[in-house]
């Protein structure tokens, strides 16, 4: 499975094109814009599952659980710790894991499914060692619920991601650029 993560700061041209361009064909949209208001994020939310709903692509809101409960979105994406926080309700919900007991703790909360990373270096951590493919491994041999790579993802280092057992790859640059 390929998702794009949102940032609408690296976008060259018009965001929502971009991101209409990116559900043609990722088959998951993570809105993941953290520096709106709710106000801001929940209009762009709407606006960007229009495009997923017609484009056949899931939906996923970044942070906002209300806004994710009020439009119905197909998954919630939360941080590890905001997780740990969250009484879960029906909607499917993935953590970003930054350990492998982030990962198992996660799971036993509940977590639909996890993002591990960073993998590689990306510009995006600039600062931050990657973890590398060892951590994504022992990641997902430890748990049972998908695992999905994120940070510095190309198309040359992609299948080192489902070499080592994830389910796909989170793409934020790619998509974006």
């Amino acid at each position: 499975m390929k998702i794009c993560v949102t940032n609408r700061h690296l976008c060259s041209g018009d965001f929502y094109e971009t991101v209409e361009r990116a559900a043609e064909t990722a088959d998951m949209i993570i809105l993941r814009e953290k520096d709106l208001t709710p106000e801001k994020y929940r209009e762009y939310a709407e606006y960007v599952q229009q495009i997923c709903r017609k484009q056949n692509c899931l939906f996923c809101v970044n942070t906002f659980s209300e806004i994710a409960e009020e439009l119905e979105s197909d998954f919630l994406q939360l941080s590890y710790f905001s997780f740990m926080n969250y009484e879960k309700k029906k909607i499917k919900t993935g953590v970003s894991v930054h350990s492998v007991s982030e990962a198992i703790s996660a799971e036993k909360k509940g977590a639909d499914f996890l993002i591990a990373g960073h993998i590689f270096q990306t510009d995006c951590k600039k600062d931050l060692a990657p973890r590398g493919i060892k951590f994504l491994t022992e990641t997902v041999s430890n748990v049972e619920i998908p695992v999905y790579a994120i940070g510095g993802i190309n198309p040359q280092n992609e299948h080192l991601v489902y070499e080592c057992g994830a389910e796909g790859a989170c793409i934020m640059s790619g998509y974006m650029k």
